[in-house]
């Protein structure tokens, strides 16, 4: 499940990690890493990974076979939801693990403040085995990589039941936003559910304003958002605000939207109660969890979505990658490196056969049991533009202001000035010039 750092947090934490962080911390790593062979002994040591609920079970194959390797123990600690607001608040008064499943965007490094509390990955062994277009697409701040991406990034789509469509006569999936928009009216006129939202949970809603937004963020819309030169509150982004409400109120969502959550989703669209949602790659681990690999490729396809095409929003989220703590043990913090090159190296392969999951490396065949779905998603990364998330310099509580929407507590105008508002004190609390 997706959680973005809140307004509160974000802004106290930004200030605060620094002066909280452990003086040693900041030394320990800053002389140029060695990275030991991913199989050497390290008995007696041990280490601890903090990881979310979603995540907690990801590493258990890997940490298997790292600690038959090397005689090494390692702990998985998981942190209650909201999981980077727990990480961060546990960071800014010196607790830190060894390694961490962590969103590598830049903001997010950020807002850990990860010159100061991470171990550089410049020099990482594994860099030349990912594919060419996967390398640099995320973990980098200021020019320095603190995150290993360890599975594909999210991409904001769309998730649809083919069966639902077929039995309507829709033989192809739709070019662009608007001509999904009409298929909707189509299947609605039918007597189908075209869309399913969860806005109980809330964190999903915001998809919809950003795959509206796909062609401006291709265009640059977050630079000038991270200058000041362009608002929330501004046509681009309000007008796509707008249009989700139009969506809303003419009844192209189901009717229980204001009550639905995330699970709701997943079986609304697995049943065929709904045709489409427009979700991330968590939405289709909950949808495995749910059916076998025949089933969904019968049943759920994939397609991204833009305004002007079929083109991805790609949005890395905590699951997808892990970061290594500077704590200032030495022994530790080389272990830890280690732990990532067993995993990316020689565990590699088991790692992506258990998970079940599209492969990062060129020289590793995907499983063959990978679901169609998940391969068309990580095919869309290529052309995919960055989301709020990736490319914004800091990530206010749209989400949370669209659920509200929904509910009828704000309108769009007031949604998009409040996310401005709170865009300008994070923007501010993270230094970014001009705020």
């Amino acid at each position: 499940m997706k959680r973005w750092i809140s307004l509160a947090c974000a802004a106290a934490l930004t200030f605060g990690l620094a002066a909280c962080s452990d003086p040693a911390a900041e030394t320990s790593s800053d002389t140029p890493a060695t990275w030991a062979d991913p199989t050497a002994k390290l008995d007696g040591v041990k280490l601890t990974i903090w990881a979310a609920q979603n995540s907690n079970t990801v590493p258990s194959k890997v940490i298997a076979g790292f600690q038959a390797a090397t005689g090494a123990k390692v702990e998985v600690v998981t942190i209650p939801d909201p999981y980077e607001q727990g990480i961060q608040t546990k960071v800014a008064t010196g607790d830190k693990p060894d390694l961490a499943f962590w969103q590598p965007t830049a903001s997010m490094l950020t807002a850990i403040n990860a010159k100061t509390n991470l171990q550089p990955l410049n020099d990482a062994p594994w860099l030349s085995s990912l594919a060419p277009d996967l390398k640099d697409i995320t973990g980098i701040l200021d020019g320095t990589r603190y995150a290993a991406l360890i599975t594909s990034p999210a991409v904001e789509g769309v998730y649809y039941n083919k069966e639902v469509f077929a039995a309507n006569g829709i033989t192809a999936t739709p070019k662009n936003f608007d001509e999904m928009v009409q298929i909707g009216r189509t299947l609605k006129g039918k007597g189908v559910t075209p869309f399913y939202e969860m806005a109980a949970d809330r964190w999903g809603t915001q998809w919809w304003i950003q795959v509206q937004l796909a062609d401006a963020a291709k265009a640059g819309l977050w630079d000038k958002v991270n200058k000041g030169e362009e608002k929330f509150t501004d046509p681009t982004i309000l007008d796509a605000i707008k249009k989700y409400k139009a969506l809303i109120d003419e009844g192209l969502f189901n009717s229980n939207i204001k009550t639905a959550k995330f699970e709701d989703q997943g079986a609304a669209l697995l049943a065929g109660q709904a045709a489409m949602v427009v979700q991330v790659n968590s939405f289709f681990g909950q949808l495995q969890a749910k059916a076998d690999t025949a089933t969904l490729d019968s049943k759920i396809g994939f397609f991204p979505i833009s305004p002007s095409g079929n083109v991805g929003t790609f949005i890395p989220d905590q699951s997808n990658a892990l970061v290594a703590f500077k704590t200032g043990d030495a022994k530790r913090e080389a272990a830890a490196r280690q732990l990532m090159s067993y995993w990316m190296g020689p565990g590699y392969a088991d790692f992506i056969a258990d998970r079940n999951t599209v492969s990062l490396e060129t020289a590793v065949q995907n499983p063959p049991g990978v679901p169609k779905a998940l391969l068309d998603v990580h095919a869309s990364l290529p052309t995919s533009v960055g989301s709020m998330q990736a490319l914004a310099v800091a990530n206010p509580d749209l989400y949370i202001n669209l659920a509200d929407m929904i509910t009828g507590t704000m309108t769009p105008e007031q949604v998009a000035t409040a996310t401005q508002d709170q865009f300008n004190q994070l923007a501010k609390a993270a230094g970014a010039p001009g705020f």
